[in-house]
C-alpha cells in the first residue's frame, strides 16, 4: 500500500474512532446541515451525526483506490500518481476537519460554516489545480470531455490552462470568507464559469488542431 493509502485509511479509522468515542456524549439530535447564511437547516440521528461522514470515507476510500487500477490508461496515471495521492490525502484531511467542526458546533462550540466551509473548498481548488497541471491523459482525472480525450494535445493545452484557472478559483472562493453573505456566490459563479470555459476552449482546440491537420 502506497504512503498516501496508508494516511488516507488511517483517516478513516479515526474517524470512526472519534465517532464511537463521541458517542454518548452527544444529542439524541445533531445539526446536519447548515444554510448559506450559515444557520442549521436540518438535524439528524446521533447515528447520522456520527457516522455519515466515515462511511463516506470508506466508500470514497474504495475508490479512490480503484481508480487507478481500472482505468484503461492507468500507465498514464502513474506517472502523476504522487499528485493524486497527495489530493486524496488533503480532501481526506478536509473532510475530517469538517466533520471534527460539526461535532464542536453539536458541543456547543459554533464557528460559522462560512469560514469553514469556503477555506477547504479554496485550498482543495487550488490543489486541484495543480493536480491538473500534472495530470497525463486518462478516463477519470481531470478534465474530461470528448475533445481533450481524443487528443493528447488538447489535453495538455486545457489542463495546462485549467490549472492556472483552478488556482485562481480557490483564491477567490478563500476571499469569500470576507463576504459570508455572498460565499455562496464566491464559490458557484467562479466555478461554473472556468468549468463552462474549459469545455469551450477544449472544443476550439480540438476544432483548431482539426484544421491544422488537414490543410
Amino acid at each position: 500500500m502506497r504512503k498516501g493509502e496508508k494516511i488516507a485509511l488511517a483517516i478513516v479509522i479515526v474517524s470512526f474512532v472519534i465517532g464511537v468515542c463521541c458517542y454518548s456524549q452527544m444529542p439524541e439530535k445533531m445539526a446536519t446541515h447548515w444554510n448559506s447564511k450559515g444557520n442549521v437547516d436540518d438535524y439528524g440521528t446521533r447515528f447520522e451525526g456520527l457516522f455519515f461522514l466515515p462511511f463516506l470515507l470508506v466508500g470514497l476510500f474504495l475508490v479512490f483506490m480503484a481508480i487507478p487500477k481500472v482505468d484503461p490508461l492507468k500507465y498514464n496515471i502513474e506517472q502523476f500518481r504522487k499528485y493524486y495521492d497527495n489530493f486524496i490525502v488533503l480532501f481526506f484531511i478536509l473532510l475530517l476537519f469538517c466533520y471534527l467542526w460539526s461535532i464542536l458546533w453539536n458541543f456547543g462550540i459554533e464557528t460559522s460554516p462560512n469560514i469553514i466551509i469556503p477555506t477547504g473548498i479554496g485550498l482543495l481548488f487550488f490543489y486541484v489545480g495543480i493536480l491538473l497541471e500534472n495530470a497525463k491523459r486518462n478516463w477519470f482525472i481531470g478534465i474530461r470531455t470528448p475533445w481533450t480525450l481524443s487528443s493528447e494535445n488538447v489535453w495538455n493545452k486545457t489542463h495546462k490552462i485549467g490549472g492556472k484557472l483552478f488556482k485562481i478559483v480557490g483564491l477567490i472562493i478563500i476571499l469569500g470568507v470576507f463576504f459570508q453573505k455572498y460565499v455562496l456566490f464566491f464559490i458557484l459563479a467562479p466555478s461554473l464559469l472556468t468549468a463552462g470555459y474549459l469545455v469551450v476552449y477544449s472544443y476550439y482546440e480540438y476544432q483548431k488542431e482539426l484544421s491544422t491537420h488537414q490543410e
